[in-house]
């Protein structure tokens, strides 16, 4: 006796399928083909939103009247040397933004710098907060 299985009639029953043998090769390539894929899709995500080459957090604000909050904000940048700007504002107690100031972080030495502004409010102001930083500076705020 043979321990190979019988054949089949190829007409009735169709051509057989790969040796087992060769089916896990198939299989596992094609496994190590979609792992390789993963890993590249993760370096190109990772490359892409790895983070922001500013970043602002607030540091503290006042409220000074019924109409102005000075609001102190942190800007860390990953070039000093190249200017950014930031958005701040003011919110009231509803939540609602009541005023808005983008501003100038002009280049330093240092890579977190703090820069403090008074940001006017249409209505009673409760919070002063940073709505975000980004390096692309509008001409209107470069000096010229």
């Amino acid at each position: 006796m043979t321990d190979r299985p019988p054949q089949l009639p190829q007409e009735r029953y169709g051509r057989q399928g790969l040796p087992p043998a060769t089916r896990r090769r198939v299989a596992f390539a094609l496994g190590v083909l979609v792992l390789a894929a993963g890993v590249v899709l993760a370096l190109i995500a990772y490359q892409r939103f790895e983070g922001n080459d500013v970043e602002g957090k607030i540091a503290t604000y006042q409220v000074i009247d019924d109409q102005t909050v000075s609001v102190t904000i942190s800007v860390t940048r990953k070039d000093p040397s190249q200017p950014v700007h930031c958005i701040v504002r003011v919110r009231s107690h509803d939540g609602d933004e009541t005023g808005r100031r983008e501003i100038l972080v002009p280049p330093a030495q240092a890579a977190t710098v703090q820069v403090t502004t008074f940001v006017k409010s249409y209505k009673r102001p409760f919070v002063g907060d940073i709505y975000g930083c980004g390096t692309d500076v509008p001409s209107y705020l470069v000096a010229a």
